[in-house]
């Protein structure tokens, strides 16, 4: 299994949308994300900075702009995240989970559809 950086929430903010605006320059990030959060400037270098570091991202400087792009595929890591949640809480097993939001009332009637309708499509 390939091991993936570990990215805090603030940084998978970062992610998506260097995920999906691939490439993409440091204003272009700030702009987007300033629309959605209250982070200055400051705190979203600091995050592309920490991603760089850790791996999960390249840049490549054209001037005196820097341009952004994924090195860890947005699939893989998500991926990679959702099978370390289903062991970490359910012991590996997804029917579990699903059960689990059933039971708490957790999923509403069209999600229990869409479900249906996706288990019909495997079968």
């Amino acid at each position: 299994m390939n091991r993936f950086p570990q990215i805090s929430e603030a940084e998978f903010e970062i992610m998506k949308v260097i995920w999906d605006n691939n490439p993409i320059n440091t204003k272009e990030i700030v702009d987007i994300v300033t629309k959605s959060s209250s982070w200055n400037m400051r705190t979203i270098h600091t995050l592309i900075a920490r991603l760089e570091k850790k791996g999960a991202i390249s840049h490549k400087k054209e001037g005196r702009i820097y341009s952004y792009s994924p090195i860890v595929k947005k699939e893989d890591y998500i991926n990679s995240e959702s099978k370390s949640f289903l062991n970490k809480f359910y012991n590996g097993a997804a029917n579990k989970m699903v059960m689990n939001f059933i039971e708490n009332d957790m999923l509403s009637s069209r999600d229990i559809q869409e479900l249906k309708n996706i288990l019909n499509k495997k079968e």
